[in-house]
Formats: C-alpha cells, sequence, structure tokens
C-alpha cells in the first residue's frame, strides 16, 4: 500500500481542461482526469453531457453516501433510474429496453480510480514569493493542504533553482515538510473579506534566500 501524500489541485486548476482533448472534472473531493474516457467514446452522443461540464464540481451528479450516481423515480415505469439531467451519460442504462445496450463494461467511470489524479482542495489560499536575489515577486495560489515542498513544485513553474533557496517568513526558515498553516503563516483571507480590505495587498510574503550552488536544470 503506497504511503505517498496525494497530489492536490485547485479548482481553477481542474476549471482549464475543459475540452474534448483534455477534459478534467472533479466529484466528491477527488479530480478525474476523463481524458482516456473521452478518447475511448469519442463520437458518442452519451459523452456530450461530460463534455459540456468539462473543468467542473459534479459533486451534485452524485449520492455521497452510496458514490454512486443519484437516483429518481421514473413517474411513467415506477423504476428506478440515474438521475442526468443534462441528458443521459455513458455507462448509464437506457430508460426502456434496447438492443445496443451493454453493461459488460465492468466499472462505470466515476468509480474507476484509474482516472483519478488527485485531491480537490477544500481551501485554497494566496501567497507572495519574494526572491530577494533578483528582488522579483510572484503571487502563487496553493492548496492548504499542501506542504512547502508541495509549495516548492509549483513554484518551479517560475523559478526551475527554487530549490537552492532558503525559504523563510518573518526570518524564520520555514519547515519543508510542514503546511503554510503548520509554519505560522496564518491564513486571514476570510477576515480581510469580512473588512471589505483588498486580499492581495495583504498577502504573507515569503522570502526566498539563496543558497549556493544552483540545483539542475
Amino acid at each position: 500500500m503506497s504511503t505517498s501524500r496525494p497530489k492536490y489541485f485547485t479548482p481553477n486548476e481542474v476549471s482549464v481542461h475543459n475540452t474534448q482533448k483534455d477534459i478534467w472534472v472533479s466529484f466528491l473531493g477527488k479530480v478525474y482526469d476523463l481524458t482516456p474516457l473521452s478518447v475511448q467514446h469519442q463520437g458518442d452522443v452519451l459523452l456530450k453531457p461530460i463534455i459540456a461540464n468539462g473543468g467542473k464540481d459534479l459533486s451534485h451528479w452524485f449520492d455521497k453516501k452510496t458514490k454512486d450516481i443519484r437516483m429518481y423515480v421514473d413517474p411513467i415505469t415506477k423504476c428506478q433510474f440515474p438521475y442526468t439531467p443534462f441528458g443521459r451519460i455513458i455507462h448509464t442504462p437506457p430508460l426502456c429496453p434496447r438492443t445496443d445496450w451493454a453493461n459488460d463494461f465492468g466499472r462505470p467511470w466515476w468509480k474507476n480510480e484509474n482516472y483519478c489524479i488527485g485531491v480537490l482542495s477544500q481551501k485554497t489560499r494566496k501567497i507572495r514569493i519574494v526572491n530577494t536575489l533578483t528582488s522579483q515577486e510572484q503571487v502563487l495560489e496553493v492548496c492548504s493542504e499542501e506542504n512547502m515542498r508541495e509549495i516548492q513544485n509549483r513554484y518551479f513553474h517560475y523559478n526551475k533553482h527554487a530549490g537552492s533557496y532558503t525559504w523563510k517568513f518573518n526570518g524564520q526558515n520555514l519547515n519543508m515538510e510542514r503546511t503554510l498553516q503548520e509554519n505560522n503563516v496564518k491564513d486571514e483571507s476570510e477576515d480581510f473579506y469580512v473588512l471589505g480590505m483588498d486580499e492581495e495587498q495583504y498577502l504573507p510574503a515569503l522570502h526566498l534566500y539563496f543558497n549556493d550552488d544552483l540545483t539542475e536544470a
């Protein structure tokens, strides 16, 4: 059994994957890359509701207890059927018997963990990263569940040598295996919202101090 930490994603990160050739969704706290499903069922009309909701959270499609598609009772047949308000989707049965309905696909896509790529952050926050060597600043949206090492990985996009810096907050070295909150970098965004203050003007600033040898590119 793997003991590695899950990868966390912000809702904004999920939202940009919203095309048929690159489609992510989230539901019940997890993030799924449904691109392989989209490729497999290309041209299938049952794919359309999924594509139309690409990049969005689909938790309202599912029963939180059963982790399955929500059900409803059809007023005509009095039978239970999946509740799909955007139209029938892949791996759900038709309302009436049909010869082209094959239920030998195995696990439905919403129960196939092979599509799962990580966890949807329950709370995101913004931080300001200041490179004291170059005086460059970068505002990052990060997941509150992420530790500093994972936040550093995000910053590699802007500075491939980020590992050659000591990360500090208020003059104190940050523990890279702990979260921002655990490092006493408090999230005051809700307080700023209540007070009607611009959060980005008061973001906590993490300062990066260059060590010696550059890390490899």
